[in-house]
């Protein structure tokens, strides 16, 4: 009975730390399949056999170990900004619990000093999203003077949607609000002999959800149907919110741009 109990508290923990490790892979932009094969990894690293049902905003999860506990779960993902360092060291972890046989407190010490890394500075974030966006502007054949406007509506684009995002506003609604911000200054343009078209368009090029997209086209083609489509349809929304915001300054300024 006391081996049992023990057995049973073991396949406990070990199912609070890979739910923790699920959900944090799944929050901050892994797709389906690397997720499962992490996990996967991860818990016969453990010594338990693990099968998973994997949807856009929960999973779940079975456990079993020595043929006779069992434990069951299901885990609410979490929600993360993109994060691609969690998603290489997270991976790495997987495979150094593999090959090292790692301890259940080494590897929740590991994990944890992973995720307490401090992101980047706000402000060097901004700054290269700005970088991003004139270089696309002067790559699709705007001038310098676009190049110079594209970067200041992106520098004042992205500071928006970063305090409505920390003021917890409606996603979509932050998407909307942030491209009108964006494109309405970008269209400064207008005033100059500039290419103010490219301008007017890149500027809003920020808010594009790449990682979505990816991996919603990785995810169906590698078996996930209902993971790959919510995060595709999760993806047209945010670009739909993304032409409204715009449409407003191509409304205001319809005659110009005509």
């Amino acid at each position: 009975m006391e081996k049992m109990a023990s057995n049973a508290k073991s396949l406990d923990e070990i199912s609070d730390f890979v739910s923790e490790y699920i959900a944090t892979l799944m929050g901050c932009g892994v797709h389906t399949s690397r997720v499962v094969r992490n996990s996967r990894r991860m818990a016969e690293a453990l010594g338990v056999e693990m099968q998973l049902s994997v949807f856009h905003k929960t999973v779940i999860m079975n456990m079993r170990k020595d043929g006779l506990q069992q434990h069951s779960r299901i885990i609410e993902n979490f929600v993360l900004p993109n994060n691609f360092r969690y998603n290489a060291e997270l991976s790495a972890l997987s495979w150094k619990a593999y090959d090292e046989k790692l301890s259940l407190e080494a590897l929740r010490e590991q994990y944890n000093s992973i995720i307490s890394k401090a992101p980047l500075k706000q402000s060097v974030v901004t700054l290269m999203a700005g970088a991003a966006n004139a270089s696309f502007c002067r790559l699709f054949g705007g001038d310098w003077l676009s190049v110079l406007i594209v970067l200041c509506a992106t520098l004042v684009g992205f500071s928006v949607k970063s305090l409505m995002h920390k003021r917890h506003v409606d996603p979509h609604v932050t998407v909307m609000v942030s491209a009108f911000v964006a494109s309405i200054i970008a269209s400064l343009s207008l005033l100059f002999n500039t290419t103010s078209d490219i301008a007017i368009t890149t500027s809003v090029l920020f808010l594009i959800p790449g990682v979505p997209l990816i991996n919603g086209v990785i995810d169906i083609v590698e078996g996930y149907i209902l993971c790959g489509f919510a995060r595709l349809t999760k993806a047209m929304l945010v670009i739909l919110c993304i032409a409204v915001g715009l449409s407003f300054t191509l409304w205001m300024f319809k005659n110009s741009l005509v």
